[in-house]
């Protein structure tokens, strides 16, 4: 769409002020960017940060079981570009990193755009058994086409072609048989059931 508006709370976001709109989200995009500091300041996004905090943020990802291994902990530089001793990281780690940091914000809504892509069918469900539990009384938007991922979510949105075409819990939308959720449900579950 190229018009419209966007309504958060029943008020349209332009008539927000752009400061405090900034401290109403935190967002983990696909293309998220983690940097060659410490372990610590990429949770916290700064260089002073709260280092109980952070290591909660991690633990509720599931990179506790990481963080153990690492001789410096949350002062581990990512990467070498910097510091010859600092950790190469993989993409699901990595993605692991990126959702403890919008946590650690602690914003009354977070927004998550496929999440958990980069990481392998383990930590994934971990994710999605803990995602209560990780996004708290917040209000989430989880944006994914892996239809699996959606199972736990209370509300869930079907847009085509730029409009909502239903909407509905996973087993209602399930119930209808004529829809795209259905469709598209049936369409993927198939590689999973021989």
């Amino acid at each position: 769409p190229t018009e419209g508006q966007i309504l958060l709370n029943g008020i349209d976001i332009k008539n927000y002020d752009y400061d405090e709109y900034l401290k109403i989200f935190s967002v983990v995009f696909q293309d998220f960017k983690l940097f060659s500091f410490g372990l610590g300041q990429n949770v916290g996004a700064t260089v002073e940060y709260d280092k109980d905090r952070a290591l909660q943020c991690l633990k509720e990802v599931g990179f506790d079981r990481r963080i153990d291994t690492l001789d410096r902990g949350l002062d581990t530089p990512l990467y070498r570009d910097f510091d010859e001793n600092g950790i190469e990281i993989s993409g699901g780690e990595a993605q692991k990193i990126a959702m403890a940091r919008a946590i650690y914000k602690d914003r009354p809504f977070i927004v998550l755009d496929e999440p958990t892509a980069a990481l392998d069918p383990i930590s994934e469900f971990e994710i999605y058994t803990k995602f209560d539990e990780i996004v708290g009384d917040k209000t989430a938007i989880y944006i994914s086409h892996r239809l699996s991922s959606c199972r736990f979510c209370d509300d869930i949105v079907v847009f085509h072609e730029g409009e909502i075409i239903q909407r509905g819990s996973h087993e209602e939308l399930l119930e209808e048989s004529q829809g795209k959720y259905y469709e598209l449900w049936n369409a993927q579950a198939k590689y999973y059931v021989s």
